[in-house]
């Protein structure tokens, strides 16, 4: 835990990291006796109901379920594919793999079959946790899972081909079960990375990892305390299939005895996330930026909802300054800024709290870790101002184990005690990170270096955009100009965007930026290739120009 200190620099000398030898991550929330008579999540469900469950409930599911993967004689380290939006089940599926030394997959509910088979495969996974539009999913691929022996459904009773009815086996099973004694550097999860860049690549965590985290959830949400009368309460639209959603929220939040709601969404709706965040008192969230983008378009005034949020972190695209004040005026707090990767997360944050925080900063390194940037050369770049790669001390206990049976990509992750993002930035003279973005988005364009978050950051500020996306495209003269593809808030006249408002983007960019910052190309789309996770894939939009 960081202690409560007003001063960045004294928060950073204070802090040390203390992790044990020996250390799980069920040990540290679901088991821990002091918070089992505490509420651990709250589950809004789609007719509006609200189920509540108790550490203590699902510390006895996850025993339950734990006997069953010993009933099933599941071998150590075996991989158990979770494949289960936001709900209970999902939780106890990765606690019971905690429990019983098992590696838990967190996998999208709404992946394709193409993309389950990939990591199905990849991982070799013994079992698979699902609902019934998973189980639909992997009986078309099953024949090409040598490895997938058994299939748990939460909600099918058509119990044959190895298929078994969840809620059954836990009735059958003894909530009686002793936590395996595990290392902390013993492997705990395998999340595959959403292949912005080349294909997903399976980041191996450790069981520390959670203790890694906890600075880095500490800073944007400006101190958590595991203290009676519990008073925040966590909630995001990220799912748990993501480390947003399952390292940013979920196991955090319970290491501190802080409860967490879960909703089963298919889709993110802005509406009913204001009216979630408003009837269930919110108190903390993650919002990613695209959340927050689609929130600002269905509410773009300054109508304020009755919203008690107490602190809002969003990272995974840079936010400009047009976002940031919406944030303060509908939202009613700062929104604090922070980066990370699946190998390496929250590593750089802002804490409004201690620290101004500036526009277009994604904050200072987190307490604990060690953040530099570097040159082609891979030599630190010391002048402010200079952009470079961002690189982290892999030492840290936040750090991925490696590449599941990727040796040749770990090593090039990981060179000489540095873990090499691919992503770059600058700082300025008093040490804030400014995220520029990977190398391959990066635009060349008249001797120029050009990030295209900053061009986005000031083509969202215009009233009739929704959503921007910017990449360079080839020229003749300049190397490279600067092309953006835009969605209007005009949904229906996408086609038929004229001239006019055109050079009003561009006039409007000029003004924010500089001149050979603007679009010299625009195209109006009715939607953005965006990951599962809501990043943009300009890689997509590169292909055809």
């Amino acid at each position: 835990m960081l202690q409560k200190l007003n001063n960045f620099e004294e928060l950073c000398l204070s802090f040390k990291w203390d992790i044990p030898e020996f250390y799980n991550i069920a040990s540290d929330t679901v088991d821990q006796d002091i918070y089992q008579n505490r509420i651990a999540l709250i589950n809004f469900l789609q007719d509006g109901k609200i189920e509540e469950w108790s550490f203590v409930d699902i510390k006895r599911y996850a025993n339950k379920l734990a006997n069953v993967f010993d009933h099933f004689h599941l071998e150590a380290n075996a991989r158990v594919g979770i494949i289960l939006g936001q709900c209970p089940e999902t939780a106890i599926a990765h606690m019971a793999c905690f429990k019983s030394g098992k590696i838990s997959i967190p996998l999208f509910n709404l992946f394709g079959t193409d993309a389950l088979h990939y990591r199905l495969l990849n991982s070799r996974a013994s079992l698979v946790i699902c609902d019934n539009i998973g189980l639909n999913k992997i009986f078309e691929i099953k024949d090409r899972l040598p490895d997938l022996k058994k299939i748990i459904c939460i909600d099918s009773n058509d119990e044959k081909n190895n298929v078994f009815n969840f809620k059954k086996l836990i009735e059958k099973a003894s909530d009686s079960y002793s936590t395996k004694k595990t290392k902390a550097s013993d492997p705990a999860l395998i999340i595959y990375t959403s292949g912005t860049t080349g294909g997903p690549k399976g980041a191996l965590l450790p069981h520390r990892s959670l203790l890694g985290h906890i600075p880095g959830v500490e800073f944007p949400h400006e101190f958590l305390s595991s203290s009676e009368p519990v008073t925040d309460l966590f909630w995001t639209p990220a799912d748990w299939a993501w480390i947003g959603g399952l390292f940013d929220v979920l196991l955090p939040a319970w290491h501190f005895g802080i409860p967490v709601v879960s909703y089963r969404s298919q889709k993110f709706n802005p509406e009913f996330t204001f009216d979630l965040i408003s009837k269930l008192e919110i108190k903390n969230t993650f919002l990613p930026p695209t959340a927050l983008k689609m929130m600002k378009s269905f509410n773009p005034s300054k109508t304020v909802k009755n919203l008690k949020l107490r602190t809002v972190g969003s990272g995974g695209e840079a936010l400009g300054e047009d976002l940031l004040e919406w944030g303060k005026e509908i939202l009613g707090v700062g929104i604090n800024e922070f980066y990370g990767q699946t190998e390496c997360n929250l590593t750089v944050s802002n804490c409004g709290a201690i620290m101004p925080t500036k526009q277009g900063s994604i904050g200072k390194p987190v307490p604990g870790h060690e953040v530099r940037i570097v040159d082609y050369k891979g030599e630190f770049i010391k002048e402010p101002g200079l952009d470079g790669e961002i690189i982290v001390k892999s030492d840290t206990p936040v750090s991925f184990l490696k590449y599941w049976e990727n040796d040749a990509a770990t090593k090039e992750k990981v060179k000489n005690g540095w873990l090499y993002t691919g992503d770059f930035a600058y700082k300025d003279e008093e040490g804030y990170f400014y995220f520029k973005g990977r190398e391959d988005d990066i635009i060349n364009t008249s001797g120029y270096r050009v990030g295209p978050s900053e061009v986005e950051d000031a083509i969202l500020s215009h009233p009739k955009v929704s959503m921007v996306a910017v990449i360079g495209v080839p020229d003749k003269l300049r190397g490279q100009i600067i092309k953006a593809f835009i969605v209007t808030g005009d949904q229906k006249n996408v086609l038929t965007q004229n001239d006019e408002l055109k050079q009003s983007i561009q006039n409007h960019v000029k003004l924010k930026l500089a001149a050979h910052e603007y679009p010299r190309h625009i195209e109006f789309v009715y939607q953005l290739p965006l990951t599962t996770t809501g990043k943009i894939i300009r890689k997509d939009l590169r292909k055809n120009n």
